[in-house]
């Protein structure tokens, strides 16, 4: 499978329902060895119904199925269905799933546990929301078929149902959804191609995923996350590790086979280690950073101190900050919707240029009386470098600052409350960041998501994105959402990048791709 580049058209523009130090293994033969990977962080939240987070994306995809699923195409394709039709006016789908599909518990996958696991992620989801203000109603009619009824056309029900974004509309037993309310759900059984081993779980260590020897894959070939899931493992340990430099030592040592993100000062030993490859990405597998603002209250609750910042943003300066280097960079990206990706654009963007004088000269027409500005630090983050560049850069201008420096748990922590912070800086993997109905600041305009930003021009722009007719309609209702993005500041871009990984050459048929994926792996000798 080559790269996934910029060629995911049917998730970002809403068309995909019509494309249905380098050592050898210390001891033992390669091949014997079970997989052992280090991903972005230690999976807490195993739920995917109740985060966004992307490491419980990814434990979402082994452990879990979908109705739909997307390849490198952006086309959506049946997983779990088997066929499907719709009525003439668009109004009433037909599901039918398809033959041996079961849970990790043995009990078969039922049209009733499709239906509960969609009515309760689709109000935890900005896409999801839309379906269901499309008045969309849904029950099983049989074992195997389940309806979803619309009191109006919705155009993106198969992309929905397929998308990649989390929160994924993973299924799951019904009887589980029940038992977990409103709360997390308590027992971890999916019908995907890997199981959790719950009594291995070891917080702040591992986690071992085995085989599901029940899964029955589709016959297409493996692409991206659609297709035959065909699992050649028979066990795999996902490995927690104190710092990114411990975990590439072990993949130099051969204690690690796979990690997902390299240390940017490493990468060159990395490259020439032997039987290390690093695996670099582009387009959509690349990142966008952000410093998500407050809008709820304090200095950012007024837009025209919000504004300010776009002149206080060199994301050549910020990135540089961060340790990136050029090769894993994008200059300068001011779209929105990320660069080199089908909805890239500039509108609106001429406000967005460094401008130290300028910026102090408009704060000082603002409201802004010297307010802290409470700026959530991830501790030794790439992020924490560009915030602080930021900080530095508002300080000259005549912003009081405070950062704080925390980790990412707490930082997650405070944001859920509306008071007692200004700002944090992040970064989003690109096909999360390259459409507006799925960019994590302006999909949940108006909702109840930390910073609460709310514009009644954007709202009104999405809804003509989601009904707009044809590819090159909606390019252009996401660059008038842009403009009024720039306008009303939910988030400022701090850079575009991508984060590289690395395996070791035991591993075959790896696919290529910032979504860590263990299907399709086989282990050499």
């Amino acid at each position: 499978m080559s790269n996934l580049g910029v060629t995911k058209r049917g998730l970002l523009l809403g068309t995909g329902a019509g494309a249905l130090a380098a050592l050898a293994p210390r001891a033992g033969r390669a091949a014997d060895k079970p997989l052992s990977v280090v991903l972005e962080s230690e999976a807490v939240i195993l739920d995917p119904h109740m985060t966004t987070a992307a490491i419980t994306r990814t434990f979402g995809y082994h452990i879990f199925d979908t109705l739909f699923s997307m390849d490198t195409d952006g086309a959506i394709h049946p997983q779990m269905v088997d066929a499907f039709d719709t009525s003439p006016d668009q109004l009433t789908w037909h599901f039918m799933l398809r033959d041996g599909l079961a849970f990790h518990d043995g009990a078969p996958v039922t049209a009733a546990d499709c239906v509960a696991s969609l009515q309760r992620w689709a109000p935890k989801d900005s896409l999801g929301r839309m379906l269901l203000s499309a008045g969309a109603s849904m029950a099983a009619t049989d074992s195997k078929t389940f309806t979803i009824t619309l009191k109006q056309p919705f155009p993106l029900m198969l992309t929905v149902l397929g998308k990649p974004n989390a929160p994924v509309p993973f299924i799951m037993p019904a009887r589980i959804v029940t038992a977990a309310g409103d709360q997390r759900i308590k027992e971890i059984v999916g019908s995907g191609p890997f199981s959790f081993r719950a009594s291995a779980w070891r917080p702040g260590d591992s986690m071992t995923l085995d085989k599901f020897t029940k899964y029955v894959p589709r016959k297409e070939p493996a692409d991206f996350v659609a297709g035959g899931k065909v699992v050649h493992i028979d066990t795999m340990t996902w490995r927690a590790m104190s710092d990114d430099t411990t975990s590439a030592n072990a993949l130099m040592q051969g204690e690690v086979d796979y990690m997902q993100y390299l240390p940017f000062d490493l990468i060159g030993q990395l490259q020439k280690a032997p039987n290390i490859k690093v695996m670099t990405l582009k387009g959509l597998d690349m990142f966008q950073g952000n410093f998500r603002l407050n809008a709820a209250s304090g200095p950012f609750a007024d837009p025209a101190v919000r504004e300010i910042l776009w002149k206080l943003v060199d994301q050549k300066e910020m990135l540089t900050a961060a340790g990136i280097p050029d090769q894993f960079a994008v200059d300068e990206c001011k779209s929105f919707w990320m660069c080199g990706a089908p909805l890239s654009t500039d509108a609106g963007s001429g406000i967005a240029k460094l401008d130290i004088p300028g910026a102090k000269a408009a704060l000082a027409k603002t409201s802004y009386k010297g307010e802290p500005v409470v700026i959530l630090q991830v501790s030794q983050s790439i992020s924490q470098a560009a915030g602080s560049v930021l900080a530095q850069h508002m300080k000259e201008v005549g912003f009081t600052v405070d950062e704080q420096v925390m980790d990412w748990g707490t930082v997650l922590a405070r944001r859920a409350n509306k008071t007692g912070w200004s700002m944090f800086p992040v970064y989003s993997n690109g096909i999360d960041m390259a459409s507006p109905l799925t960019h994590f600041y302006v999909s949940s305009n108006c909702a109840d998501y930390p910073g609460w930003s709310c514009s009644a021009t954007t709202t009104k722009l999405l809804s003509d994105f989601a009904k707009a007719p044809d590819d090159a309609s909606r390019k252009a209702v996401a660059a008038q959402i842009q403009e009024d993005a720039y306008k009303t500041t939910p988030s400022i871009m701090w850079g575009q990048f991508s984060r590289p990984a690395g395996y070791r050459t035991r591993m075959q048929g790896l696919i290529q791709s910032s979504f860590p994926m263990f299907w399709d792996v086989t282990l050499s000798a």
